[in-house]
Order: structure tokens, then sequence, then C-alpha cells
């Protein structure tokens, strides 16, 4: 979207998606951390939970601005695939990169998914779709998605013939395809959050958002109320899906993807009454980093890796030499030291973002 057509909600939205993505991924230490800031350990929703599945909606909201009325010709999807190379490429690279000689991990160490390139894919995926579909065959497609994966996932027996299960185990549908898909290539031994098969109904969370922007975007309704009525909707959907199929961000389950839109959807509603709406001047620090909220992350996760690598004496690495050294203090709860070092990585990004907003700098990945 140019920025004379960003709806301001939006921007805030994504712009404080990626600051609480800073602030949960860059604790000071991961042994003394507030439980809010911790993913639940496999079934379950926590506020952070939230936060990756908020980014592929916005991501959606995004193309349905960005691709409204593109035409199908070879150069709209060249712009797509591009795009979407960029982002997988980015994520490898900060699977591949160290920070000292050779620069590169070693192969039979290398985590082929993650964050950016799950939103590579989606929105590669998703960008198609959108232009080759209305919203009711959109609407259509992502129930299908989430109807079959639950029933796939839950009764359809495994090759070697064990019951299925949600679980953390060898026979669950998405970590038994994973492991034979990635092997050694996954965050853990037995699974990865952002695996292969649960990448399927992230496609459904992305078209979630698309749907949602259709309501921004359109000019003959009452968009607070569709807002409001979609999120209710949504969230009604998801608890009650989740009492056959728990909500759960490692296996991206339907009720979590129903859930977290519904979410998303109920704060994007708020936001949208107070700024679009109400024309309340609030949130505007985030919107500055929503407009360079890829490379903002990527920052991010690039220097938090370099200052875990690079060692400033042979027992301490740059972060946990300023951890130690500067937040570690008597008088200050160990979680709370731990807190006020990751705040202090998101005020600097907080203050990337404006500097580059102030300087209109608008980096596209």
């Amino acid at each position: 979207m140019e920025i004379k057509q960003r709806i301001v909600s939006v921007d805030i939205l994504r712009g404080f998606t990626i600051l609480v993505m800073v602030l949960v991924n860059t604790p000071g230490t991961w042994s003394k951390v507030y439980t809010p800031l911790l993913h639940a350990d496999w079934h379950g929703l926590t506020p952070t939970d939230l936060v990756f599945p908020f980014f592929l909606f916005i991501v959606g909201i995004s193309i349905s601005f960005a691709y409204k009325n593109k035409p199908k010709i070879w150069p709209t999807y060249k712009k797509i695939v591009i795009r979407s190379l960029k982002l997988i490429g980015l994520g490898l690279f900060l699977a591949l990169f160290l920070p000292y000689f050779p620069f590169v991990k070693d192969f039979e160490a290398l985590r082929f998914p993650g964050v950016l390139q799950r939103i590579g894919v989606v929105f590669l995926i998703s960008s198609i779709l959108f232009i080759n579909f209305n919203w009711k065959t959109l609407l259509t497609i992502s129930i299908f998605i989430l109807i079959g994966y639950w029933l796939f996932l839950g009764f359809i027996p495994l090759p070697n013939g064990s019951l299925p299960t949600f679980d953390r185990a060898p026979n669950n549908w998405a970590n038994y395809i994973d492991l034979k898909v990635l092997g050694k290539h996954m965050w853990k031994a037995d699974y990865d959050p952002e695996g292969v098969l649960s990448t399927l109904p992230a496609i459904a969370t992305c078209i979630c958002g698309i749907l949602v922007g259709g309501i921004l975007s359109n000019k003959n309704i009452n968009k607070l109320i569709y807002l409001l009525i979609t999120a209710i909707s949504l969230l009604v959907c998801g608890y009650i899906l989740s009492i056959w199929f728990p909500i759960n961000k490692a296996i991206w389950s339907s009720s979590f993807v129903l859930v977290t839109s519904g979410w998303a959807t109920l704060i994007l509603s708020i936001i949208y009454c107070l700024t679009d709406v109400l024309n309340w001047k609030f949130g505007s620090i985030f919107k500055y980093v929503g407009y360079n909220a890829i490379i903002i992350y990527f920052l991010s996760s690039f220097i938090s890796k370099c200052f875990y690598l690079i060692k400033v004496n042979p027992q301490q690495s740059i972060h946990s030499w300023l951890y130690n050294n500067i937040f570690v203090q008597s008088f200050l709860a160990d979680k709370l030291s731990s807190l006020l070092y990751a705040l202090t990585v998101v005020s600097f990004y907080l203050f990337l973002g404006y500097i580059l907003y102030k300087k209109k700098i608008f980096i596209k990945v």
C-alpha cells in the first residue's frame, strides 16, 4: 500500500505486533521470564501465542489492499514470487549466518523452517488465491482447510496403524510429517512450530486477514459493526471447536486459527474505532514501526543472534555481559531484570522505527 492509502489502525497493530515479537524474543535470560511472555507448553494460549498469528493476519489485510484489482498476468505473479523468495531467503540467512569464521552454520545443524520462511510461503499462496478468487470462494477454501486439517489430524490412522493424537507424540500427524520431511533440520528433535503440515492452517489465518481487509476497504458498510460481528463469530466458533481440537500454536490447530483471528479482529476493531473513526491521536509510535515491520524484525533477530554468539571474554557473550553488568541488580527481582532488558531492546527499535519514518525511509521486502 502507498502511505496515503494506509489505514492507521492496521499500521498501529502491525507495529505493535512486531514490537511484542521483539519483546518476547529477547529476554535478559530465558530462565527468568514472566509466564505471559512465554508460549504455552503445548495445548493452551498465552498472550505470546497471539503474536505470530496476528502478524500473518495483518499480512492478509495488506494483501487485500496491495493486490486488489491487480491483473492476472505474469508480472503480477512475478512480483509475488520475488517477494516470497526474499522473505524465505532472509529467514534462511538468519538460520545459516554465524558472526565468526566460517560465517555459516554446518548444514547438518541448519533449521529449514522459521518465522520469515513461513511468512514467505503463506504470502505466496494467499496472494495467488486472492488474485484468482472472490471472497466467498476464499471463505470456502479457509473453511475446507480448517475442517480438513482437524479431520486429518484427528481421525486418519498413521502408516504404522497407530491412532492419531493432538498431543506432542510421534503419532501426531504434524510431528510425524515434519520428522519424515525435515529430519534433523527442525527446531526440536520431534517437532517444529513452523513445520510443513501446520503451514496449511497458517494460510487460513492469512485468508482471515484478507477477508477482514475486504471489510476495511468496503465503503458501503458500517465497518466497525462488521468487524465486531466477525470478531465475535470467530471467537465463538474457535472456542467451541477447541472442545474437540485443542487450541495449539505448535501444530497451528484449527481452533487456534479461529481464536487468534478473532482476537486480532477484536483488537483491530478497537484501534480502528479510536483512530480511524474517532480520530484520536493514538499509537503513532507503533505506526512508525509498522511502516518498516519486516526489516525491523529481521534486524532485531540478526543483532540478537550476534549478541548471543560474539564473545567479549571466554565466559560471556555481548548479551550476557550487558545483561549481567547493567540489568542484574540486587534490588531487582530476576524476572523484572530480564523484562527490563527486553524493554530496552524494544525501546531501541521503537526509536529506529521513528527515525526511519521521519527520514521517509520505507524498506520493502
